[in-house]
């Protein structure tokens, strides 16, 4: 996302008793949740180097970013933390804040007029270049630009935000003298009241420039690579509408508005967002501030090339290309090669049915390198080798190309293509039947460390590579018939997925798979019947194919061969050639069930030599099972016709059997 430009102002007002002082230049105001945090920084000057240990101090400085760009808190909550890294500094503020509130204005003048002595002296407290410095210099001079009634109004509304800290403290401090069980219910009940209370307090007026800059690239950064632990999509679509009610012109907002929508797959809400977002950068000039005339078009142009992108998510290939056309026009016209490698990506990702795609995918690749694009030039490569894969090239070479594509991922550390490659591994070991070389792909994806990590704690990223090598590793569990392993793998899939998450249909598909399965195992067809309409949602080629083998399983052999033959034809039109050869394996089971083996024979040597073909190793082993199993049938159903005709003379076969094996050479 881009950075909040630099034309960030916010209309001076006064909203719940909080002063907004925006004088031209000031992109701050002062607020009694940060009067409490210039408590905490004065008392951190004030306290001594032998009164808080080496530990205590790491940890306060810690806390500092956080409380110095995120949105304002409950009191409470602030002493919470305070108390957690340092105990005794956390009473301190405590007792400062109280004597500040409970008595006149007048100390609050005073701790405001004390604030500048920090950066007196030969040796400061505080350096003015510092964060810490930077931030007591906006709030001093926010606060000498308030008249009298606006700064009465500040103590009013500090008072009452203490008020409301102590009548917090006094409720917890209730809450310990119940019984623990009773307790833990409470709390768990408080912990949700307080966190409406705070997102409340968050909304009750705008934020400074800061705070949304901080909160937008929170958000930002959690949607990409956490979305567990960014807000709700209700919630946060609530903090951008006050965001932008009091500021209509933030771009940025608009974009993560349009960020958020994409989540809940909301196409109308994404577009506005997303038109929206572009026509405030040109706008407020906040493009073509640093390029002049050039900023505009580029606007244009990458608004044409996003809305491409956004229709192609949604399956409107033919709006997705009128506006690439468009994109592609606006980038020639400036002669944008950038772009225009952009913009051929996606000529790709929409004409990649074609047979003649993978050159212009090569010529993209190629272009990316020469202009020093990797992370365009990695993602060819991997589109590349996923082409090459369904058109059944030997793996030696396609890993030989992602080995070349992950010395690119390295080399720039782009760590969100090193999961993507690992992920990638794991499909094409996979596709081409090489059960343990694709486990041990998923398991190394999966005990890998991102280079990225979310917060200090987190170590992976919950993006859609882990989605992917998750459902991988449940499957082939499933396959050997490990049905408790893979609904362990779907459970913890589950917690990192939620089910309104954007990546949560990659687990759905193969939990409903795996429960396909496990009732055809069990005879349960009914059972199985219901579970293809969850099939068909998520994967409609999936779903009719399950449908066929139920109707199979029914003995209603006529219906599953009209959908089977459907199924075929299409496959074959859009050259799926893994479903075209499991729609044929079912045909053929079809033909010999219905005591026609063969009419099998055929259709299952043609199944063969595809899956020699195109190197499916799995597929092929079933296939030679089937081809077995048809000849077995053939040869029983012969013996049987045979010995009715020759029922006299019963040693006849085994003379006939003898003598031939005696001929063969």
């Amino acid at each position: 996302m881009a950075s909040v430009h630099e034309s960030l102002y916010f209309n001076p007002m006064m909203t719940n008793g909080v002063v907004h002082a925006n004088v031209f230049g000031i992109k701050d105001w002062v607020t009694p949740y940060k009067i409490a945090v210039l408590v905490l920084l004065n008392e951190m000057g004030r306290t001594g180097e032998g009164a808080v240990s080496l530990m205590e101090r790491r940890r306060l400085n810690q806390l500092l970013l956080p409380l110095l760009q995120g949105p304002d808190i409950t009191l409470s909550k602030l002493y919470k933390l305070i108390e957690e890294s340092c105990p005794q500094l956390a009473n301190s503020v405590q007792i400062r804040i109280k004597l500040m509130a409970e008595g006149e204005l007048k100390d609050m003048e005073q701790f405001f007029d004390d604030l500048s002595d920090s950066f007196s002296g030969t040796e400061p407290e505080v350096h003015k270049t510092s964060v810490v410095g930077l931030f007591l210099r906006h709030m001093i001079l926010a606060y000498s630009k308030l008249s009298f009634s606006q700064v009465f109004k500040l103590y009013t509304a500090l008072q009452q935000y203490f008020q409301n800290g102590e009548k917090k403290t006094v409720e917890d401090a209730d809450m310990e003298l119940a019984s623990r069980e009773e307790s833990e219910r409470k709390m768990e009940k408080e912990e949700l009241d307080v966190s409406i209370r705070e997102e409340e307090v968050s909304c009750s007026g705008p934020l400074s420039q800061k705070q949304a800059e901080f909160f937008l690239s929170q958000q930002a950064s959690l949607l990409k690579n956490d979305e567990t632990k960014a807000l709700t999509p209700a919630s946060l679509q609530k903090e951008l509408n006050n965001l932008l009610k009091f500021n209509p012109d933030f771009a940025e907002a608009h974009y993560l508005s349009y960020l958020n929508n994409l989540r809940v797959q909301d196409v109308f809400s994404s577009t506005h967002s997303l038109l929206h977002y572009f026509d405030r950068l040109i706008l407020t000039g906040a493009e073509s501030k640093s390029n002049g005339e050039e900023g505009y078009g580029r606007s244009l142009r990458y608004a044409a090339l996003n809305l491409a992108a956004l229709h192609c998510r949604f399956g409107h290939y033919q709006q997705a290309e009128l506006a690439l056309q468009e994109a592609i026009r606006i980038a020639q016209e400036s002669n944008d090669h950038v772009c225009l490698q952009h913009c051929l990506s996606w000529l790709y990702v929409l004409g990649q049915k074609r047979s003649d795609s993978y050159v212009l995918l090569e010529h993209s690749v190629k272009k990316a390198v020469h202009f020093g694009l990797p992370y365009l030039a990695s993602l060819g490569i991997q589109s590349l080798v996923q082409q090459r894969a369904f058109a059944g090239k030997t793996a030696n070479k396609l890993m030989d190309a992602l080995k070349d594509s992950d010395l690119l991922h390295w080399k720039h550390s782009l760590s969100e293509l090193i999961d993507i490659s690992i992920a990638q591994k794991t499909a094409i070991w996979r596709l081409y039947g090489r059960s343990t070389m694709a486990l041990q792909q998923a398991q190394l994806l999966l005990s890998m460390n991102s280079l990225e990590s979310v917060n200090a704690g987190v170590q992976q990223n919950n993006t859609e590579s882990f989605a992917v090598a998750l459902g991988h590793l449940a499957e082939l569990h499933a396959e050997q018939g490990c049905f408790a392993a893979a609904s362990e793998v779907l459970k913890h899939l589950k917690e990192r997925f939620p089910p309104n998450s954007q990546h949560a249909q990659l687990w759905m598909l193969c939990d409903q798979k795996i429960q396909f399965d496990r009732a055809m195992n069990d005879g349960k067809y009914h059972l199985a019947d219901s579970i293809v309409t969850g099939i068909t949602a998520l994967n409609s080629i999936e779903g009719v194919y399950r449908k066929a083998i139920v109707l199979q399983a029914q003995n209603q052999m006529s219906e599953a061969h009209k959908l089977l033959q459907k199924l075929l034809i299409h496959c074959q039109k859009i050259r799926n050639t893994e479903m075209v050869i499991s729609v044929l394996l079912s045909v053929a089971e079809l033909y010999w069930r219905s005591s026609s083996p063969t009419i099998a024979l055929p259709v299952l040597l043609q199944a063969l030599a595809l899956s020699k073909e195109y190197r499916l190793q799995h597929l092929a082993s079933e296939t030679v099972l089937n081809l077995a199993f048809a000849q077995n049938v053939k040869t029983m159903r012969e013996g049987t016709v045979f010995s009715l005709l020759y029922p006299v003379v019963p040693n006849r076969i085994h003379t006939y059997s003898s003598l031939e094996s005696q001929n063969r050479p």
